[in-house]
């Protein structure tokens, strides 16, 4: 087998695996928070809060470390930090900007998207120490 030949399918595998973290990644935005849309109104004070409960966003956060972790196994660091980041954005931002007339929906997705990067970064290099993988 040729150099070339073991190329193709190095990258072949990456593509396969960035498809596959790319469905995970939206697939856990959607199982955990897409779905909630309902604000609670607080009768006396008139605030909202919403849409997302604690719980929703704790298990969201677990499921993304646990994806990360399994995805840096795999995966290039670079490939995990960029697909996760953007798939979990987008899915975000798809979301919020149809409910936001002010236009903040734009900050919110630049702190998702500093976030996600953040947090798949710090999540994967540490998976990466801790299992002796070249980073």
């Amino acid at each position: 087998m040729n150099t070339t030949t073991v190329a193709k399918r190095k990258a072949g595998s990456e593509l396969a695996g960035a498809l596959a973290l790319a469905v995970a990644t939206g697939a856990t935005w959607y199982g955990w928070l897409g779905w909630d849309t309902q604000r609670t109104i607080d009768p006396i004070t008139q605030h909202s809060t919403g849409p997302y409960e604690p719980w929703q966003v704790v298990g969201c956060l677990a499921t993304l470390v646990a994806v990360a972790i399994v995805a840096s196994f795999r995966l290039h660091l670079v490939t995990v930090v960029a697909v996760m980041a953007v798939v979990f954005t987008a899915a975000w931002s798809i979301d919020a900007v149809g409910g936001d007339d002010s236009g903040l929906w734009v900050v919110g997705a630049a702190m998702i998207a500093v976030g996600m990067t953040l947090g798949s970064l710090i999540t994967t290099l540490a998976t990466r120490l801790l299992a002796n993988r070249p980073l």
